[in-house]
């Protein structure tokens, strides 16, 4: 028998996001990783976390590195 716990494990969805902020339950990669610490050609700071839940920082905006 499953808790409520692993049900819900299940059921939601590897990337996405909740009550506005981004999850991605996915296995970090190099590119992925790059894409989101450091990406001159993205306008934004924070990005999504490469894995988990919230912001990362893309620190090539941080330090204006275009």
């Amino acid at each position: 028998m499953r808790s409520k716990t692993a049900n819900y494990v299940l059921l939601m969805k590897r990337i996405g996001k909740f009550l506005g902020v981004p999850y991605d339950w996915r296995r970090p990669t190099v590119a992925r990783t790059e894409a989101r610490w450091w990406n001159p050609d993205d306008p934004r700071l924070f990005t999504p976390k490469v894995s988990g839940w919230g912001y990362a920082i893309n620190f090539a905006r941080l330090l204006r590195r275009h």
